[in-house]
């Protein structure tokens, strides 16, 4: 069990957690050879022996090309790797800001506006990610974090091939929720050929959560959850009380469509078909009602708003 000051590969200082999740913890560390803070992403693997070792392989590969992502809404990679016994860690880019869900439960649902900067820079990142063949598996609120400009980080790259396998027993068990509240039907049948359009699918996910405060699908009773998303047909927008205009619904139940066919082709397009309803970027000034401070919109007020590659 890693504890405080703990070190790993010799360079990395464990100083205090962040978060805790089923599977592991996020600590704030130090990078003792630069002197810089940095966020570590612990695992603790459910496999050993020659299961995990071929396990730990592939997390390898998975981080080794995440860290070669360079795009201002995705978190860096600096180094990956894991212990004897089998856990996982990931060393990332240290994002000083709040989570989406933390923004989300401070302040209700979000403003057609705010809504759509958030996916519109999820897309950016999630379209560079897809030119290296990369499909995130994990997307959820809890792994959007917005920094203190407003930019939107996308979190885990390198870590998720392991994370959904992982969560994928941890389901079937009924002991974990949170990876499946966005999961595709094709993620949830365990397909072996996923492509950016199941990380597309969250993204629907993501829309319609923040525009109504509440996920697709109830959470509970766990086991119904997957079974809502390979059978049910989504609530529309209209269905929970909220008004958008006719395209953004029509965009949101395109991405929830049950086959990938049925979604757009890619996250540039999620992004171009967004444009028409995020702030025209401006100079001076943050979103009228929030804080210039982890404002989803502040990006598109100035004429730094990435766009997909």
């Amino acid at each position: 069990m890693l504890k405080a000051k703990d070190l790993l590969q010799h360079r990395y200082r464990l100083d205090q957690p962040l978060a805790r999740g089923s599977m592991g913890m996020v600590w704030q560390g130090t990078d003792q050879h630069l002197g810089r803070p940095i966020a570590i992403k612990v695992v603790h693997t459910s496999e050993s022996g020659d299961d995990g070792s071929r396990l730990l392989a592939r997390f390898r590969r998975e981080a080794a090309t995440a860290a070669l992502l360079n795009h201002p809404n995705i978190a860096g990679v600096h180094d990956a790797g894991a212990t004897a016994d089998g856990i996982c860690w990931l060393v990332m880019q240290l994002i000083e800001g709040a989570t989406v869900d933390c923004l989300l439960s401070e302040r209700g649902p979000f403003t057609v506006a705010a809504a759509a900067a958030v996916a519109s820079q999820v897309c950016a990142g999630l379209a560079e990610a897809h030119k290296q063949q990369l499909v995130h598996r994990d997307l959820k609120l809890a792994n959007l974090m917005v920094d203190r400009a407003g930019l939107v980080k996308i979190l885990d790259f390198g870590l998720v091939k392991l994370l959904a396998e992982q969560a994928t027993r941890l389901t079937v068990t009924g002991e974990n929720v949170g990876n499946v509240l966005y999961a595709s039907p094709e993620l949830i049948r365990g397909d072996d050929a996923l492509d950016g359009r199941s990380d597309l699918y969250a993204v629907g996910c993501l829309l319609h959560h923040l525009l109504t405060g509440s996920a697709p699908f109830a959470p509970e009773p766990l086991p119904l959850l997957a079974g809502q998303h390979l059978l049910r047909e989504p609530p529309t927008l209209a269905d929970c009380g909220i008004e958008v205009p006719p395209r953004l619904q029509d965009l949101v139940l395109a991405l929830l469509a049950k086959e990938p066919g049925g979604r757009p082709d890619s996250a540039a397009a999620v992004h171009a078909a967004l444009a028409e309803y995020v702030p025209s970027p401006r100079v001076g000034g943050a979103a009228s009602g929030i804080a210039a401070s982890e404002d989803p919109c502040r990006p598109f007020l100035f004429p730094f708003a990435p766009l997909p590659g």
